[in-house]
């Protein structure tokens, strides 16, 4: 997860593997098979839960789950350029909850809104500077480094909090979270703005270019003369910030702060951004699987809810479904791969 098996040896040119692909099949006006059958997956499991389980196809349930999901979605645009790269992001689900907490103490403490969102945000990064730094310049496995700063950042939220909510009383700061644009969730609004640009940097930019050879082969595009050091960098820092600005949503939406919320968000929105067909090793990412991803997840775990089942059981329904879905689209990447070397 954390090194790419692929790194100096022989492989293929840079960015060409997933993206080629991808655009092929815009090109022709066709999903790639990966993504046809996520949707495919989506829309069966859609019609499913929309017969089965009462309420969820009022327009209160689904803009609820919009507004739910967008942080995972959020973060998630992120996480896919950084898994695209080979790496690997376990800090975000400890930094979504020390952001919060920190706006939460600040805004307590008597600090406008609007500075200590800017002070988180900044503070989001910092913490991206430290991965990008010492992933990429000192050459430290992302998993290692991630999991570090999992556990400190854990530990500093608790610290700060100590171990209490705290509650947020701006009712300015609030519609961060509870807000509507056009009859829209402000928190989904702003998770589309950002998988669209983040769409826009993966598919037509050169440093989404870059992060997709560097991900397939990061020797060769060393040797081609890519900044890789400052692509890897970036992509951290991107990740960080969005996760702050997540934190910032979530504390907003909950008028609360607190060093408990988060506790499984890494592994959401790594599932999320696997399950929508990104390569966990590197070399392809797809911002359109990361939204189907997101979406599935997010409303399986919606339509067991209306259906009352236990939280427990609701994880275990939750993980297999995911490894299900993982695991066909592992098969359709593996048979289109051997089509395309055959």
């Amino acid at each position: 997860m954390s090194e790419n098996p692929r790194e100096g040896g022989a492989g293929p040119s840079p960015g060409r593997s997933g993206p080629s692909v991808a655009r092929a099949g815009a090109a022709g006006g066709l999903l790639p098979l990966p993504l046809a059958t996520l949707l495919a997956v989506f829309l069966a499991l859609f019609l499913a839960f929309a017969l089965t389980t009462p309420y969820f196809l009022t327009a209160e349930n689904l803009l609820n789950m919009a507004r739910q999901m967008a942080p995972d979605l959020l973060v998630g645009v992120t996480m896919t350029l950084v898994i695209t790269t080979g790496g690997i992001d376990l800090s975000v689900g400890s930094l979504l909850a020390l952001s919060g907490s920190v706006a939460a103490l600040l805004m307590q403490a008597g600090w406008s809104w609007q500075l200590a969102s800017l002070l988180v945000l900044a503070l989001g990064a910092g913490v991206g500077l430290i991965h990008g730094y010492v992933v990429a310049v000192q050459r430290i496995p992302p998993f290692i480094v991630t999991l570090a700063t999992l556990s400190a950042l854990e530990g500093l939220a608790l610290y700060l909090t100590n171990g209490y909510s705290i509650p947020v009383t701006s009712s300015a700061f609030d519609a961060l979270g509870q807000g509507w644009i056009l009859g829209l969730p402000v928190p989904a609004v702003l998770a589309v703005l950002a998988l669209l640009a983040g769409a826009l940097v993966l598919n037509r930019t050169r440093t989404g270019l870059h992060i997709t050879a560097i991900g397939a082969n990061e020797e060769s595009v060393r040797r081609a003369g890519v900044n890789v050091v400052a692509t890897k960098v970036w992509v951290y820092v991107a990740s960080s910030v969005a996760t702050a600005l997540a934190g910032l949503i979530v504390v907003a939406r909950l008028s609360t702060g607190s060093a408990d919320v988060g506790s499984t968000f890494e592994l959401d929105v790594i599932a999320a951004v696997v399950l929508g067909g990104t390569n966990l090793f590197g070399g392809e990412g797809t911002m359109l699987g990361t939204f189907l991803g997101t979406l599935i997840i997010a409303m399986v775990t919606n339509a067991l809810i209306l259906l009352h089942v236990q939280p427990a059981l609701t994880q275990v329904a939750e993980g297999i479904i995911i490894l299900g879905a993982i695991l066909g689209n592992e098969k359709i990447l593996a048979w289109q791969r051997s089509r395309r070397t055959g």
